[in-house]
């Protein structure tokens, strides 16, 4: 088969019970995004407003979702060989140039970041359909429905590149939206209408290692940027609290998602007949607010570590309270996609954040960073315990 369509060599050998690792040349091209990351934490910081946070959202989600997108390719292509490989390199080349203007993406660079977006977004699936072999029908219809709603929304960020201010804000708000809502109307197109979730099949075991390896990015920035921000201040004793508060608080976040959920997640999607429609709510949607939420995070660590006495402005609340709450409702949301209940602790843990607003505005930024960490902990703490005693239970029986 390899003789007669060689382009079919591209894709991965799938063997059962064995997931595919994520290989060395995938981990580097990773390398791009945490810089990505951290120029969205940085812009937001520096643009900290309703209208500059709608702009960090929209930058983020398409951070977002040019690398989910190509994590879903290479699920499928062998980035152990060299036209692979080389395909990555240059999405690692657009990758830097979409990294380095996100900070002014609104205003002088914004043709720039539409089209490293949109090269990277079109080439790719391009590339995905073109080693793709004929006899493989499916898996081209989904290339080329890809290939249709992407080169639609490309002409949007193109349009919005070109434009200025508002009108920029509102052509890739509809190039946004056409790209975030093809999965869920499995982009059909005309003629060859709605893609099969048989087709979407996925490695599961590496898809979710993939994911899990994103949330290690944000939290690696988060640890990164807090120690960079402490390593300049004078050392006081608040300073050193809020810097050890803000570790904490990471620690706590790690805990959260990789002590039980992503293993659990793993699992799931390995062993489930329906991968594909598994992979695109847990991995492609519901990582989305997880991630956000230690961006979030990063930027109150920093806030607080420069400010840490005083009342807690807006900026500081928000962030403070607002990191650790979106993390939690994905957190929640994303465990409940493969456990299929919802986890008492991060309940709990969101309605102590949502208390916690009312009390805010008397508090110090050490201090209400201090009490958001501790919620952090005690969510932490009570899920290992009750998921651990639910363990021994299953054990005995």
């Amino acid at each position: 088969m390899a003789a007669d369509n060689p382009r079919g060599a591209l894709f991965r050998v799938i063997t059962p019970d064995q997931h595919s690792r994520v290989t060395n040349v995938e981990l580097f091209f990773d390398l791009v995004f945490v810089f990505a990351v951290t120029q969205v934490s940085h812009t937001l910081l520096h643009h900290f407003t309703p209208l500059g946070a709608v702009h960090v959202t929209m930058l983020f989600l398409a951070l977002w979702w040019v690398w989910v997108y190509t994590a879903w390719v290479t699920n499928w292509l062998n980035p152990e060989l060299t036209p692979v490989r080389i395909l990555l390199f240059l999405m690692m080349l657009g990758g830097l140039v979409l990294s380095t203007t996100i900070p002014t993406a609104f205003e002088g660079r914004g043709l720039w970041f539409a089209i490293a977006y949109a090269t990277m977004q079109v080439g790719r699936t391009a590339f995905w359909l073109l080693a793709t072999p004929a006899h493989r029908t499916a898996v081209r219809h989904n290339a080329i429905r890809i290939l249709v709603w992407l080169s639609v929304s490309a002409v949007f960020w193109i349009l919005g590149g070109l434009a200025h201010d508002e009108a920029r804000l509102w052509f890739w708000i509809v190039a946004l939206t056409i790209e975030y809502i093809s999965p869920a109307v499995r982009f059909w197109v005309p003629k060859l209408g709605f893609s099969s979730i048989e087709a979407w099949a996925v490695e599961g075991g590496h898809m979710a290692e993939r994911c899990s390896l994103f949330v290690i990015i944000a939290l690696g920035e988060a640890v990164v940027v807090n120690g960079a921000t402490f390593a300049e201040l004078e050392w006081t004793a608040s300073n050193i609290l809020a810097f050890v508060s803000a570790l904490v608080g990471s620690i706590a976040m790690w805990w959260v998602y990789f002590h039980k959920g992503a293993e659990a997640g793993a699992e799931r999607i390995s062993k489930s007949t329906e991968s594909g429609r598994l992979a695109r709510l847990a991995y492609t949607y519901l990582h989305l607010p997880i991630v956000a939420g230690i961006i979030l995070t990063a930027v109150s660590d920093e806030l607080v570590l420069k400010h840490p006495s005083g009342h807690s402005d807006i900026r500081t609340i928000v962030s403070t309270i607002g990191g650790p709450l979106v993390f939690l409702v994905g957190t929640i949301l994303f465990k409940h996609s493969v456990r299929g209940f919802l986890q008492l602790s991060h309940g709990i843990g969101i309605i102590a954040l949502a208390v916690l607003c009312w009390f805010a505005p008397d508090l110090s930024p050490l201090w209400l960073s201090v009490a958001t960490s501790a919620i952090m902990v005690v969510v932490a703490v009570w899920e290992s315990v009750s998921l651990g005693s639910k363990g021994e239970e299953a054990e005995a029986h």
